[in-house]
């Protein structure tokens, strides 16, 4: 049985208030939401059918189906692709480590002026430039990696240096979520995941959620220790040839007391290596 896969269509069910869909919202009942006889109705397929969906025995469903359950519960297509890569999840593979090619490197250490790093899977940071690294304080690091979840939920200063800090740990949870779905096999992820679930309950809520989001672009609130707050925007750039690592980028709206103290922080860095 996939636990997972019918985790999420329950969750999802729960969300979508019969009166949305078109049927009556009266009497009482146990769960919020649609009941499964009710989604199935809507799906145009037997309730037996949805059942056997839910728990994971429906190995050939047909895109048709898939689509009639996405459209009654009302996915994104962030969640459509999630259910998809959940009802027919990918084939076990060897994972190796993620690797950054000289040029990017290079790249990186070229925008001077801009916070930038690469995001690998398990919300790895893989590379970053001079600015990214003052930002966060990657220098302080005994290694050559960072992981931004276990950054967020188990560093005690995450709460103040991200001034929203619930958001943040929201749609971490759900970039977790949605690499989970596209590779259920993964040992480290499965470790990281408990590791943050024995130790965080906040994570544990959210991670029964079972939210997924694609990261694409949007802002973030820091505060930083030594310059104070920053309100950056950022996007997540796609690289040619891995779909599982991003380049992201940060920025500051021209003429903004952000951009003025991203120009502090540079130099503060720059006298702290000199």
């Amino acid at each position: 049985m996939n636990h997972d896969l019918g985790e999420f269509l329950r969750t999802r069910r729960a969300r979508v208030r019969p009166d949305d869909v078109g049927l009556p919202g009266g009497g009482r009942r146990r769960v919020p939401g649609l009941r499964r006889e009710e989604l199935a109705l809507l799906a145009g397929v037997s309730v037996d059918y949805y059942m056997r969906l839910e728990q994971g025995r429906t190995p050939s469903v047909s895109d048709a189906v898939l689509d009639a359950v996405a459209r009654v519960l009302r996915l994104d297509e962030t969640e459509r692709a999630h259910l998809r890569n959940l009802v027919r999840p990918h084939r076990p593979r060897k994972h190796v480590p993620q690797r950054i090619r000289p040029g990017l490197r290079r790249l990186l250490d070229m925008m001077e002026h801009t916070p930038a790093f690469v995001l690998g899977r398990r919300t790895d940071v893989l590379a970053w430039n001079a600015l990214a690294g003052a930002l966060y304080n990657f220098n302080s690091l005994d290694s050559d990696m960072f992981n931004a979840a276990r950054h967020a939920f188990l560093d005690p200063d995450a709460r103040r240096f991200y001034r929203d800090w619930p958001t943040v740990a929201a749609d971490t949870v759900a970039v977790l979520r949605l690499d989970a779905g596209r590779h259920p096999d993964d040992p480290r992820l499965a470790a990281l995941v408990g590791e943050l679930s024995m130790k965080d309950e906040t994570f544990r809520t959210l991670w029964a959620q079972h939210a997924v989001l694609e990261k694409t672009h949007g802002s973030k609130l820091f505060h930083h220790p030594v310059v104070g707050d920053l309100d950056l925007d950022y996007e997540m750039l796609a690289l040619p040839g891995d779909p599982d690592v991003n380049l992201a980028v940060y920025t500051a709206k021209e003429g903004s007391p952000t951009e003025e103290r991203l120009r502090l922080l540079a130099s503060w860095a720059a006298s702290v290596d000199a």
